[in-house]
C-alpha cells in the first residue's frame, strides 16, 4: 500500500520532468528551474508558460540567452550590463559556429532566417521566399537578392523541401564594407531592431532570407475540405516554448527535421549536372526521357531537373505520358506544356494549361496501348524543337509495359534516357541503344528484323507531322545515350496502399483544378454550389462516353455530375434541331479545359457547366468527352452551406443495375475478343 502511495506521489513530477527533457533543446533549464518545474502544478506551469511568453513579446531570445530568463531578468533595465555567460568550450569562428540557422519574427506573418554557408533550413507548410541578401536554393532552383519572391509549398504528401544557402561571388571587400552593404539592401525592408540582429549574427557568405504567410484561393480550398487541412502543416505534438516556434508558426510553416527533407543521390546530381550542361550549349535542345518502375522518384527528379534548367536557360519543355500521376493537368491527359516558372511545390499546388492537350480518360492504358500512342504522336507533333523536352513516363515497366516503353523511344528519339532503379524496384533491362535495337516493341519490329524484312526503321514515325523543314528529312531513331540513376528514397509505399495513396493524389489535383474557380485572396471562399455555371445547349455540343459503353436513353444519366473534357473537333456539330448529339468513337482532338456537369435542364434542354476556362476558349469546346476519372467524394459531402439532403448523394445502391459497377458495361479491347472467339490453352501443372 505504501509502494503505491508512493508511486502515485512521484508520478506527476516524474512526467512532468520527461517533457520537461523533451524540450531541453529548445528552452534550456538550469538545475533549480528544473526542480522548481518539478513541483509546480498546471495552474503553476501555466502561470509560468505565460510570463515566457511575455518575456519573448518583450524581446528574449532563448537560443542567445543559453538559459531560463527569470521575473528579475525580464525587469532589469536595458542599461544593465548583460551577465556574464557561462563557461564553455571556445566555438570555431565562420559559418560553423551556427549549427541551426536563428530565426527572428520580423512583423505579422513574417519572419527572418540567417543562414550561414552550406546550411539548410528543412520546413513543411506554404510560404513566400524572398532572399534579401546573398543566394540560397530551393528544390534546385537559386533565388538571388534581387530577384521577385517565390511561392514555396512544403507538402507531407511529399518529401519536405529545404532553403539551403550556397555560395555567391563576394567582392573584394572588407567585412564592414559588405556589412554596410547589407545594411543597405535591408532598410527598405526592415526596421531598425531587425536590423541591427541581424548585423550582430552576420557573417561572410551567408545569406538571408524572409519567410512571409501565402495564402492562395488553391490552397485555401484544399484544405478547407475535412480531412485535407493535414496535407501542409501539421501540429506538433511537442510542448515548445520559444521564439523560433511562435515566428515560424505565425508564417504558417514549421520546422521538420533534415532526415525529412527532399535527399538525392549521388548518380541523380551526377546525371542532372551532365543534361544541364548538354542543354546550356548553343545549340542544345536535348530530348530527355525518364523511364523507370513505380515510386523511385522519376516525378521528383523531372521538378528537380526543370528547376536547374531554369537557372540557365528561359524556357523547358515538358511532355507528359503518364495518365495517373500527371504534373500540370488534372489525371488521365496527355500534355505538352513550355515551362517559364520554377515548380516548388507537388502537382496539384501548380495546375498550368498546357499548349497541347488530349484527355485520354483513365488514369491507365492497359487496356488501350493503341489508342495511347496514337494520342503521342499527336501531341508530340507540337514540339517545335525550340528548347530542352523532358518527357514523363509511366512506372509501367513490366511485361507489355517495357514493349511499349520500347515503342515510345523509337517514336520520340530521345537524345538521353534516364533510367530510374532501386533495390526494392522489380528488375528491368538497361535500355541500351543496342538492346532497344534487337528487341521488338509492342507494335515496332527490331532493327534486324526490319532490315529483313526491306522495311525502313522510320516507318512507325511516318503519320508524325512535322514543320514543313522537317518532312523530306523526318526524326528517325539513331540511338541514345543511356544515364543510370539508383534511386533510395526514405518514404517507401507498399503495394497493398499504393493504390490508395496515388488515389488521393489524383483527387487532389482535381481539387488543385477546381480552387482555380474560387475569387482571389482575401475575398471569402465560395462553395462549388454557390457559383453560377455556363448554359450550354444540346446541340452546340457532342456527346460521348469513353470508358465504358453506355445505352443512349442513358448518356444524360452517365453525364450528369461528372468530370468532363471540354474538347474541341474539327467536325461541326451544328445543324442539328435538338440534341443530344452521340458521337460514335471517341476522337483523338484537343482538350481546352476541365469542368463539372452539375445539372441537366431537360425542358430546356441545357448542360449547366462549372468550368474555369474562359469564356473566350469555351467558345471553340463542341465536344464533352465523360471518362474514367472521377470528382473527389469530398466535393458532394463536404461544401459548407448544404442543409438537408444533398444532392446527387444515396446510401440506397444497388450493385446489381446495368452500369452500376465499374466491370459491367466496360468497354471491351480486342484483345478481349479475340480471347472470347479463340481461347488460349488452359496449361495444368501435374500434381505427384
Amino acid at each position: 500500500m505504501a509502494d503505491s502511495q508512493l508511486l502515485l506521489k512521484r508520478g506527476p513530477f516524474r512526467s512532468t520532468w520527461l517533457r520537461a527533457r523533451k524540450t531541453r533543446t529548445q528552452l534550456v533549464l538550469s538545475r533549480r528551474p528544473r526542480r522548481r518545474l518539478g513541483t509546480l502544478r498546471w495552474c503553476g506551469r501555466r502561470r509560468l508558460r505565460r510570463r515566457l511568453l511575455q518575456a519573448q513579446a518583450a524581446g528574449a531570445d532563448w537560443r542567445e540567452s543559453g538559459c531560463l530568463v527569470s521575473r528579475a531578468a525580464t525587469r532589469r533595465p536595458k542599461t544593465a550590463a548583460p551577465s556574464p555567460a557561462p563557461a564553455a568550450a571556445p566555438a570555431p569562428s565562420g559559418p560553423a559556429s551556427l549549427p541551426i540557422p536563428p530565426v527572428r519574427p520580423a512583423g505579422p506573418g513574417r519572419a527572418l532566417v540567417l543562414l550561414p554557408l552550406e546550411q539548410g533550413f528543412t520546413f513543411s507548410g506554404i510560404c513566400r521566399v524572398t532572399c534579401l541578401y546573398g543566394q540560397v536554393q530551393v528544390f534546385g532552383f537559386t533565388i538571388s537578392q534581387g530577384q521577385p519572391p517565390q511561392d514555396v509549398f512544403s507538402a507531407y504528401t511529399h518529401s519536405r523541401l529545404t532553403i539551403n544557402a550556397v555560395h555567391y561571388s563576394m567582392p573584394e571587400k572588407s567585412k564592414k564594407e559588405m556589412k554596410r552593404e547589407a545594411r543597405a539592401l535591408l532598410r527598405s525592408h526592415l526596421n531598425r531592431d531587425d536590423r541591427c540582429w541581424l548585423m550582430k549574427n552576420f557573417s561572410p557568405l551567408c545569406s538571408i532570407v524572409m519567410l512571409e504567410q501565402l495564402k492562395t484561393p488553391t490552397v485555401n480550398f484544399l484544405v478547407s475540405h475535412p480531412g485535407l487541412s493535414y496535407v501542409f502543416v501539421q501540429e506538433s505534438p511537442t510542448f515548445q516554448i520559444n521564439s523560433e516556434h511562435v515566428a515560424l508558426r505565425s508564417v504558417g510553416i514549421r520546422r521538420e527535421k533534415k532526415k525529412n527533407g527532399l535527399r538525392l543521390t549521388e548518380s541523380a546530381l551526377s546525371a542532372m549536372e551532365e543534361l544541364v550542361t548538354v542543354s546550356c550549349e548553343v545549340d542544345g535542345c536535348p530530348v530527355i526521357l525518364v523511364c523507370g518502375s513505380q515510386d523511385v522518384g522519376k516525378s521528383t527528379f523531372n521538378r528537380y531537373l526543370i528547376n536547374q534548367l531554369l537557372n540557365s536557360i528561359s524556357c523547358v519543355d515538358y511532355l507528359e505520358c503518364d495518365l495517373g500521376q500527371t504534373e500540370f493537368t488534372p489525371p488521365g491527359c496527355i500534355s505538352l506544356l513550355n515551362i517559364t516558372e520554377p515548380v516548388l511545390g507537388p502537382p496539384f499546388t501548380h495546375q498550368r494549361t498546357p499548349q497541347k492537350m488530349v484527355y485520354y480518360g483513365k488514369p491507365a492504358c492497359k487496356n488501350n496501348c493503341e489508342n495511347y500512342i496514337e494520342i503521342i504522336k499527336y501531341v508530340f507533333s507540337s514540339y517545335k524543337r525550340e528548347s530542352p523536352l523532358i518527357i514523363n513516363t509511366m512506372g509501367w515497366v513490366s511485361d507489355k509495359g517495357l514493349l511499349l516503353l520500347i515503342d515510345l523511344i523509337r517514336l520520340l528519339s530521345p537524345s538521353h534516357v534516364v533510367q530510374f532503379s532501386s533495390g526494392r524496384s522489380k528488375y528491368m533491362p538497361n535500355l541500351t541503344p543496342d538492346y532497344v535495337d534487337d528487341m521488338d516493341g509492342l507494335y515496332t519490329k527490331s532493327k534486324s528484323r526490319v532490315r529483313d524484312r526491306g522495311f525502313q526503321l522510320a516507318e512507325f514515325t511516318e503519320s508524325l507531322e512535322f514543320a514543313d523543314e522537317e518532312k523530306e528529312s523526318p526524326v528517325v531513331f539513331t540511338g541514345h545515350k543511356l544515364i543510370c540513376v539508383q534511386s533510395d528514397f526514405a518514404f517507401r509505399k507498399t503495394p497493398r496502399n499504393r493504390e490508395s495513396h496515388n488515389k488521393v493524389l489524383r483527387d487532389l489535383a482535381v481539387l488543385g483544378y477546381l480552387g482555380q474557380l474560387q475569387p482571389p485572396v482575401p475575398k471569402p471562399l465560395c462553395p462549388l454550389h454557390g457559383l453560377t455555371p455556363y448554359q450550354v445547349p444540346f446541340n452546340a455540343v457532342a456527346l460521348r462516353i469513353i470508358h465504358a459503353d453506355v445505352a443512349p436513353t442513358h448518356i444524360l444519366y452517365a453525364v450528369n455530375a461528372s468530370w468532363v473534357g471540354l474538347c474541341k473537333i474539327l467536325d461541326d456539330v451544328r445543324g442539328y434541331a435538338n440534341g443530344p448529339i452521340l458521337l460514335a468513337q471517341t476522337p483523338i482532338c484537343d482538350c481546352l479545359g476541365f469542368g463539372i456537369c452539375r445539372g441537366i435542364d431537360m425542358e430546356k434542354r441545357l448542360y449547366h457547366i462549372l468550368t474555369p476556362v474562359s469564356p473566350e476558349e469555351l467558345r471553340n469546346v463542341n465536344c464533352l468527352l465523360v471518362g474514367a476519372i472521377s470528382i473527389p467524394q469530398c466535393v458532394f459531402k463536404s461544401q459548407h452551406g448544404l442543409e438537408g439532403t444533398i444532392p446527387y448523394i444515396t446510401t440506397d445502391y444497388n450493385f446489381k443495375l446495368p452500369g452500376a459497377s465499374e466491370k459491367i458495361g466496360a468497354r471491351e479491347t480486342e484483345e478481349a475478343r479475340e480471347e472470347k472467339v479463340h481461347p488460349k490453352p488452359k496449361l495444368y501443372r501435374k500434381i505427384n
